[in-house]
């Protein structure tokens, strides 16, 4: 049997993910007692996942089935339970723009400290630098303490950070929104680039239509475990199950 000679980008072992949820603040008392009420709830169960450089892979499923603590997994946000999660090359996220600024530092401090943050050298950064503050395209802002931005300001420095991070795994949905009209639009151009580029991509979304063109592979997650992988026929299973549930 010929063994699968393509690189692993991201490997999924045996992964569990719980979370606590308490469904009250204890009183003293209970806390003494530690009869708290508190409940275990299994986002993801022993799921097994590899994903090879290049890839372009779309993850599908319902609210809570655990697409999100999946991602969250993959770019090393929160850590599992149970088993392994194996990466291999740079990850940068764009579901989360913008949330590791510094609201006191000036939108150059932060551009130089996120850069840091997802991978890039200081040379790197050096030598981006320009092509960052363009492309965010906020003006004598950039000079400006991080407080005094606005949400969509914030998005697009954070998006431009990202982009020109030049990753190896790229992560997104098909939603993202970068401040006005023009931005989301050359944000979106921009996405489309790497699309094309021998990057590998996961992208989380309920819009079917924009995995099944630009995805080779499709993840389903059904309430914690991987229902199904494969070519993008996945969606007209998923389909068929969302008209009968």
């Amino acid at each position: 049997m010929k063994k699968n000679s393509r690189e692993i980008a991201i490997k999924l072992t045996n992964v569990t993910k719980r979370y606590t949820i308490h469904h009250e603040k204890p009183t003293f008392s209970e806390k003494l007692l530690k009869r708290s009420q508190k409940q275990i709830f299994t986002a993801l169960n022993d799921i097994d996942l590899t994903i090879y450089k290049g890839e372009k892979v779309g993850i599908i499923g319902s609210n809570g089935a655990g697409k999100t603590t999946l991602l969250k997994l993959i770019t090393g946000v929160t850590a599992p339970n149970v088993g392994t999660v194996v990466t291999q090359g740079k990850i940068v996220s764009l579901l989360d723009l913008g949330a590791g600024f510094h609201p006191d530092l000036t939108g150059v401090e932060n551009i130089y400290l996120n850069g840091l943050i997802v991978g890039m050298s200081q040379k790197e950064i050096k030598e981006k630098f320009d092509n960052i503050v363009q492309f965010a395209d906020i003006g004598t802002f950039i000079d400006a303490p991080m407080y005094t931005y606005s949400l969509g300001m914030k998005l697009r420095v954070g998006f431009s950070i990202g982009v020109f991070a030049d990753p190896d795994i790229l992560v997104l949905d098909e939603g993202i929104s970068a401040g006005d009209q023009n931005f989301v639009e050359k944000s979106t151009q921009k996405i489309e680039e790497f699309f094309k580029l021998k990057k590998t991509i996961i992208v989380v979304s309920h819009w079917l239509d924009y995995l099944e063109a630009r995805c080779n592979r499709i993840v389903w997650i059904k309430k914690g475990e991987i229902e199904e992988s494969g070519s993008i026929s996945v969606i007209k299973k998923y389909k068929k199950f969302q008209m009968i549930s």
